[in-house]
């Protein structure tokens, strides 16, 4: 291969995916090179691969190379460069990479090897010894040995950085062992107007203040990318090392876009092939989908599916989806499919989705197309506590070689830049606690610190906006793994993760998807860890059996209390968003539920789909379709696009798309692509809608409606196996309420609302729910003669393994019983006490918490466990504190809502009921206060935040607009008791109050501290 075009190839370039050392995305530095008329650049992040796919993604664009290596640490505190030659060099980086990230020192922190695991994995690799280290000598023979004419020693000049004597060394070391040299600076970032985020992202890496950082900092702004001419001035004398850098991009042939990979197969019955055994599984399932026969247009779809399937060579994928789906079944993990995968009749027939997608007439090409030709995405959702199980028998299946989790990166948002730019300028950490709780956009800084002199918090802010988005450190997918023919760490490199038993790849999900690997998705979802445990609960307390599949799917009660908008708790409606939604859309069937689930998303409302769609729900607007033609796509949401598959089915049939076009379409609609992708795609739709009959101006629309409406819509297949499991919930909140909250509670974390506010909605549905008690309390919620009773495992400080001892241990006789018994240390003791789980065997939360404490002391100053009898006497807990102590210890309260005791105080200010506020006419000014249990501020809100306060009657929805917000910015974010003045919103059975005042109430007692789930 020829060297790439221009006058040198820079050969050492960190981007910011060497994780504090670099202050360049991948993408800045392959445009910089572009820009410079450079034909190509390797990228050698620290220890990793991390950004090469995203460099890779940006050369294709920029029509340049980028060459594979990594800057590798050696055990003795020399580093060197390797860049892979070919396939079998790419290979051996990687798993020589792997060897770093799974060796025993990485979990200690030390990510290095040795020299002798470097000379090992020489073959296909140019190593670059960087010569001006201070550290211990290479073993420059050996690595001769090794890499032969493939290492080269770096004359490296940064300026004022640079050491003649150092140069001379090196210079005379490569003589000496006729060792070539090449000309490579280390490239830092793109420009040098980024040295000061170089700077501070290394300050953070060491964890001192700029001020103390000394020499762990650049000595000058010399490690960007040069241009041609100023590379060329800087080697002048030694024009032979420059030139050096073509020759090596010369030899440096491989590229990603050459990684070919197979899917593992399945072990197959003797004599079948992975397509006879798939399609025979196939059939099977078909014949249990449909008992009463395949119908004709199912098994054309099936025929269909298959074929393309074993064209493309897929059916290792969906065996192994088949295979994991199974697994659950017989281990008794609720699961189910869903995303694109829903849109095929051979995931339904395997058990893997539980949509017909036949019946519901979703588009298979969403899915799979021959002209795309990319792996297909199935989302397995599990039960999230026993998804852990099902991570592991893949591991054991396919062997830790051949499987390993897809990576997540963790990167700087708003709040965690400003925190660390911070320290590293020297600002006071209270100062900035203050500041980050204020910001509100995940990209931008805007912070005011009065201490601080205006240039630094402009500086600050100047940083920390140019930090976010910057990785922070590797995490891991929540549930994707890579599986592989061949060892995985030939392809990426492998590295153990932090979670005990996990290993995770250098590469993230949009990282496979760009290279077209396959991925399966195994990720965990409370709702169906809830749904499981109301189901046991239902079994074993009512002696009846659910079968999800079979309940009624027209339950009129069911929707009139989804219509009512009382969804606290049930999946995927229960946001202040959808609870707004509920009473407009007034679901009664199914596929309402379908449209529910997809319409409050970012399309659907940045594309101006839902009002149109509510009127014409509602009959107060015309059903209209551009062209006939379309009626059928449109049909079912009444001429208005709120899916995917109907953006994609429109340009199929107004426009002459093929499927393969309709998805590149789809694809090129995504939010984060160049609008230039979208405009590609104008004259193309525009000139054929107007060739089949549509009128230029109905084309435009139509247009105008799929470029707002963009990647941020939702697959109908997605909403339907969502819509499904929201039904699901519902009917059993509908018809089960005390069973449905206490497994709630049971499944926590999850969902939008706190255990308090769960316990309080609960009460209001008529369920009794009694405290934790240390002689009546299981670690998880129980029921107890049709009420609930809290368990040990919301009493905050207390392990589950002392938990489940002291439910094992039960009754106790009194405290000095359980004090002997329980194994119950001090800090248990006293969080114990505060929760109220002592009262059986004390008089009051006090006198148990000083009694238990005296206990304790006793037992371990002597063999005496009698209460130390001093004649102390306390004052019983008022009602208000004995719910704030509840609340404090526990996250929820039993005994009543934090306001209810206040609501005296409440009443004689005039401040009203969230009951009597919901029941307010349009328009009427009112005051309320309440306790704030959550915030939202969505991208599509043009900056209006919306929260719900809650009291012991029910919630209040609140609209803050930007410039309320602006006036009360600590109060609106913070607060935990939010006092509002504003105007009543309402109508269609939805009530709002618009804030234009935001005020902290005047209380009798102390205000609790914050419960709000925000910003979710």
């Amino acid at each position: 291969m020829t060297a790439p075009a221009g006058t040198y190839v820079p050969l050492w370039v960190k981007s910011n995916f060497s994780f504090l050392n670099g202050a360049s995305h991948p993408d800045e530095l392959v445009d910089t090179t572009q820009k410079l008329g450079l034909g190509a650049l390797a990228l050698t992040d620290e220890n990793g691969v991390y950004g090469l796919v995203r460099a890779h993604v940006a050369a294709k664009r920029a029509g340049i190379r980028v060459l594979a290596g990594a800057e590798v640490t050696i055990a003795d505190g020399n580093r060197i460069v390797l860049i892979a030659e070919n396939r079998d060099g790419y290979a051996n980086l990687c798993t020589l990479l792997t060897s770093i990230g799974r060796s025993p020192r990485a979990g200690k922190g030390d990510r290095t090897v040795t020299w002798d695991e470097v000379l090992a994995r020489a073959p296909g690799l140019i190593a670059l010894w960087p010569g001006n280290q201070p550290h211990a000598q290479a073993p420059l023979g050996d690595l001769r040995d090794a890499f032969g004419d493939g290492l080269y020693a770096v004359i490296a000049r940064h300026l004022l950085a640079s050491d003649p004597d150092t140069e001379d060394r090196v210079r005379s070391a490569a003589a000496a062992l006729a060792i070539p040299t090449v000309a490579a600076t280390e490239v830092l970032y793109h420009h040098r107007a980024r040295r000061d985020l170089q700077d501070v992202v290394t300050c953070i890496r060491h964890g001192v203040q700029l001020s103390a950082a000394g020499r762990r900092i650049r000595a000058n702004a010399e490690h960007d990318l040069l241009a041609p001419a100023k590379m060329a001035a800087r080697y002048a004398d030694d024009p032979h090392s420059l030139a050096r850098t073509m020759e090596i991009a010369g030899r440096c042939r491989f590229s990603l876009a050459e990684l070919r990979y197979r899917y593992p197969s399945e072990r197959l019955p003797d004599g079948t092939t992975s397509m006879e055994h798939l399609r025979q599984l196939t059939i099977a399932g078909a014949q249990k989908r449909y008992p009463g026969g395949i119908p004709a247009a199912v098994t054309a779809q099936i025929e269909r599916e298959l074929a393309l399937i074993g064209q493309l060579d897929y059916p290792g994928y969906f065996l192994t989806m088949f295979e994991i789906a199974a697994y659950c079944r017989r281990q008794n993990i609720l699961c189910q499919g869903r995303g694109s995968a829903a849109n095929s009749a051979v995931c339904y027939c395997l058990g893997i989705t539980a949509v017909d997608p036949v019946e519901m007439h979703l588009l298979f090409e969403r899915f799979l197309s021959r002209e795309r030709a990319e792996p297909p995405d199935i989302d397995l959702d599990i039960e999230h506590e026993r998804r852990e199980q099902v991570i592991q028998h893949v591991y054991s299946k396919y062997g830790r070689d051949h499987a390993a989790m897809v990576a997540n990166v963790v990167r700087y948002r708003s709040r965690s830049a400003l925190r660390e730019v911070g320290k590293v300028l020297g600002i006071s950490p209270l100062a900035l606690d203050g500041a980050a709780r204020l910001q509100s956009s995940y990209n931008e800084v805007k912070a005011e610190i009065s201490a601080s002199a205006p240039a630094t918090v402009a500086h600050l802010n100047r940083l920390a906006s140019e930090l976010c988005d910057f990785p922070r450190h590797l995490s891991i997918h929540p549930g994707g793994f890579l599986l592989g023919h061949e060892p995985v760490s030939t392809l990426v490199p492998i590295e153990d993760a932090t979670m005990p038993e996990r290993t995770v790849i250098q590469w993230t999900k949009d990282d496979i998807d760009d290279l077209g690997l396959f991925k399966v998705d195994l990720l965990g979802l409370g709702a169906l860890t809830h749904l499981h445990l109301c189901i046991d609960l239902i079994r074993d307390h009512r002696g009846e059996n659910i079968d999800l599949a079979a309940l009624p799917q027209d339950d009129a009660a069911t929707y009139q209390m989804i219509q009512g908008a009382d969804t606290v708790g049930v999946f995927q409606i229960e946001s202040r968003a959808q609870m707004s939604m509920l009473p407009r859309l007034l679901p009664a069937r199914f596929y309402d539920l379908v449209v529910e689930v997809a319409l409050v998303r970012p399309g659907p409302i940045t594309g101006d789909m839902v009002h149109p769609y509510l009127r014409r729900r509602a009959g107060t607007e015309a059903v209209e379709y551009p062209h006939e033609k379309l009626r059928p796509i449109l049909e079912r949401t009444l001429g208005v696009p709120l899916f995917q598959e109907q953006v994609m089915r429109i340009a199929m049939v107004a426009a002459d798309y093929s499927p393969g076009e309709a998805d590149e379409l789809r694809r090129d609609m995504a939010a984060w692509r160049p609008r230039t992708r979208m405009e590609a795609h104008h004259d193309r739709l525009i000139s054929r809608m107007q060739k089949n009959g549509i009128s230029a101006e109905f084309a435009e629309r139509i247009f105008n409606q799929i470029r707002g409406f963009g990647e941020y819509g939702f697959p109908e297949s997605h909403a339907a196996s969502f819509a499904l499991i929201a039904y699901a919930t519902a009917y059993l909140k509908c018809h089960y309420p005390v069973e449905f909250t206490c497994a709630l509670l049971n499944a926590q974390p999850m969902g939008f609302y706190s255990p308090a506010t769960i316990v309080e909605d609960g009460k209001r549905h008529g369920v009794t729910v009694r405290p934790i008690s240390i002689q009546e309390s299981a670690w998880d919620c129980t029921l107890e003669e049709g009420a609930i009773r809290m368990g040990l495992r919301y009493v905050k400080g207390l392990s589950e393994k002392v938990g489940r001892d002291i439910a094992a241990k039960q009754p106790f006789s009194s405290l000095a019983d359980f004090s002997a018994r329980a194994g119950a240390g001090p800090r248990e003791m006293k969080a114990l006490a505060e929760a109220g789980a002592l009262e059986p065997l004390s008089a009051h939360r006090r006198d148990a918490l000083w009694s238990g404490l005296s206990l304790v002391r006793s037992a371990a100053d002597s063999a005496r466990l009698d209460p130390i009898d001093d004649g102390a006497s306390f004052v019983p807990l008022s009602e208000f504190e004995t719910i704030a102590w509840d609340l404090q210890a526990s996250q929820h309260s039993t005994r009543g809502h934090i306001l209810a005791p206040l609501r005296a105080t409440l009443a004689s200010q005039h401040l009203p009921t969230a009951r009597e506020i919901n029941a307010m006419a349009d328009g009427r000014r009112t005051r309320y206060v309440g306790v704030v249990i959550c915030r939202q501020r969505p991208a599509t809100a043009s900056g209006v935040m919306f929260a719900t306060l809650e009291d012991e009657t029910g919630l209040v929805n609140l609209v803050i607009w930007q410039q309320v917000l602006d006036r009360y910015p600590a109060i609106a974010r913070t607060t935990p008791v939010l006092g509002v003045s504003g105007k009543i919103q309402a109508g269609d059975g939805v009530t709002h109050i618009v804030a234009d005042k935001l005020w902290e109430p005047r209380l009798s007692a102390t205000a609790i501290g914050s419960q709000s789930r925000d910003f979710r």
